[in-house]
């Protein structure tokens, strides 16, 4: 990732409209979550792939085998910092519809559904 890939912003999507797309129509929706798997197992969403940050090196050469470029992909982690980095480098490598989820799962723990753990 290239400190030039930061310069246009971030297409985002808030907990509220994340859960009424999962809810309603979550065909055709890619959800990528980089958090690390010991966050994950304190607190997820089912349907996201996991995809750590810290192992960016073993899955980002997969990224166009593994996921749809031109399809809905929407990235979360605990409170959207990883995440919106990851989505530009997605949009770098040629990703047309990446969405931040703004907060990350905290946020979706504390607005959403308050029995998925805060942490």
């Amino acid at each position: 990732m290239s400190a030039q890939s930061f310069n246009q912003p971030i297409p985002q999507i808030s907990v509220e409209e994340l859960a009424q797309r999962i809810s309603q129509s979550p065909q055709g929706l890619q959800l990528i979550d980089v958090r690390e798997p010991q966050e994950v197992a304190i607190a997820h969403i089912q349907g996201f792939d996991i995809l750590p940050l810290s192992e960016f090196a073993q899955w980002s050469d997969q990224i166009h085998s593994r996921f749809e470029a031109d399809a809905e992909t929407l990235v979360m982690c605990h409170h959207g910092i990883r995440s919106a980095h990851i989505c530009q480098w997605l949009a770098d490598q040629g990703f047309t519809n990446v969405k931040n989820v703004v907060g990350g799962i905290d946020a979706y723990s504390a607005t959403v559904d308050p029995t998925i753990p805060r942490y």
